[in-house]
């Protein structure tokens, strides 16, 4: 059947499926270079129409429960990451042959300058922000964007626009990933892999798949030796770089120590002390390997790495320290929105403080078994507080002898953590879930916690 229609003059315009900001940067795209399509979105109030009706008020909306007769009237259709591509009407368009596709797959093809491909569960936006600092230490024009939130951020898409760039450092999500046939990337890197989305996906075999499709096309890549997901599944004829938090052998990046001091090495070279950074935590430091890898494979000037890590101060809502109250550290970390990202923030803050954590958690779920989470709270925190819709089935996974509170809200979690913690100690969000039962997105709740914060005495 698909094979009949795909004979057929099935219509000459693109779909754009999805009304936020990846479909606004398709969309105009398209419109620039004069391309028909039309738009949809299965919310029946998409929060930015007005906006695609005055930028396109000639255009085709459709909203609500997509129309298979429209779909299948597509030359194609371009979805957002929001979107699954398991959707009903979507699987069955594919059946009968109209090729989905994502923004990331059309930049692929646009792109004239060479991609650098960043992906994984955790550490992603450090890495990708370090790695611009020091491309931009190195002399070299960036175009920053995909998934990375951020002000000085853009989609793939709108990074087209203006002047062309040296190089384009793409932030990748597995869902953007699932609709990129070739990323074609100069390097691409899996930092790291642990349960996420897991509302989304069936199983983390199926998470770790997408993620792989990073490897599609490219010429080099970069492997942490510390996770086995960060490899590929098969054999790949390119330059491999890797890294790890181990002492590096006679062709990679890792840690050696020197008279009791920690360096971060590349072959048998120092580049930079461990203390030297503005970045604390063992998670961090994996980033930092990462990022400088990714960098040597391009061929950047070790004065140039050094000079730009050494200054790097880190990103907000990621183990931000936001001030000390009466002896005990408030620190932010509301981007760690799943268990690999709270267990990397507790282990790195755990290890360079006397004291203990108080921990404050909780949102919302999505699908994330909690229980790997029980050892690193066992081992270096004392209380939880927790918030949010899934406050109780969190709880519910922990060891009972770690005494629990829950929380109406920010301020109510943060009062609670203050009186638990004695100096010495740290108060630590990071909740290891999404935050859209309480809070518009992680930078929203990160800011709820930074005002309360602010707030005690």
């Amino acid at each position: 059947m698909g094979k009949t229609l795909k004979n057929l003059d099935l219509g000459r315009k693109s779909i754009i499926i999805g009304l936020g900001k990846t479909g606004l940067s398709v969309a105009k795209y398209f419109s620039a270079k004069g391309l028909p399509f039309e738009l949809m979105d299965t919310r029946s109030s998409p929060p930015m129409i007005e906006e695609f009706k005055t930028h396109f008020p000639d255009i085709k909306i459709e909203v609500g429960k997509l129309k298979e007769s429209s779909l299948l009237g597509a030359k194609e259709l371009i979805i957002s990451p929001g979107l699954s591509i398991k959707t009903p009407e979507i699987q069955r368009a594919k059946e009968f042959g109209i090729p989905v596709r994502g923004d990331i797959d059309i930049f692929s093809k646009a792109v004239k300058a060479p991609i650098i491909g960043v992906t994984g569960s955790n550490g992603k936006s450090t890495v990708v922000a370090l790695l611009g600092s020091i491309l931009n230490s190195a002399g070299m024009s960036v175009g920053l964007g995909g998934n990375l939130d951020g002000p000085n951020t853009k989609s793939a898409l709108d990074l087209l626009e203006g002047e062309d760039k040296d190089i384009y450092l793409l932030e990748l999500s597995s869902f953007q990933l699932e609709t990129t046939e070739s990323l074609g990337a100069e390097v691409a890197v899996i930092l790291n892999l642990s349960e996420d989305h897991m509302d989304r996906y069936d199983t983390l075999k199926e998470y770790h798949d997408a993620k792989l499709r990073v490897f599609n096309g490219c010429c080099q890549l970069v492997i942490n030796r510390d996770d086995v997901y960060s490899y590929p599944k098969k054999n790949i004829d390119v330059p491999v770089w890797d890294f790890g938090v181990e002492h590096p052998n006679s062709n990679s990046l890792g840690i050696s120590e020197n008279q009791g001091e920690q360096y971060i090495t590349y072959k048998f070279e120092k580049i930079v002390a461990v203390r030297d950074l503005k970045l604390s935590g063992q998670h961090n430091i994996s980033n930092v390997l990462a990022a400088v890898a990714l960098a040597l494979s391009l061929g950047v000037d070790i004065k140039h790495i050094k000079s730009a890590v050494i200054n790097f101060s880190g990103l907000p809502h990621r183990c931000q320290w936001i001030r000390d109250v009466s002896g005990v550290g408030f620190y932010n970390d509301s981007k760690g929105t799943n268990v690999g990202a709270t267990m990397a923030a507790i282990e790195g803050l755990g290890q360079s403080i006397n004291g203990h954590i108080v921990l404050i958690a909780g949102g919302v779920a999505k699908g994330a078994d909690f229980t790997p989470l029980t050892p690193v709270i066992n081992k270096w925190a004392k209380e939880l507080v927790l918030i949010g819709k899934d406050a109780e089935e969190m709880a519910s996974n922990f060891n009972q002898d770690i005494p629990t509170n829950f929380a109406k809200d920010m301020e109510d979690a943060v009062g609670i953590a203050s009186e638990k913690a004695s100096p010495g100690d740290v108060v630590l969000l990071s909740p290891a879930c999404a935050s859209f039962d309480m809070y518009a997105n992680f930078e929203h709740r990160g800011q709820a916690f930074i005002d309360s914060v602010k707030n005690l005495l």
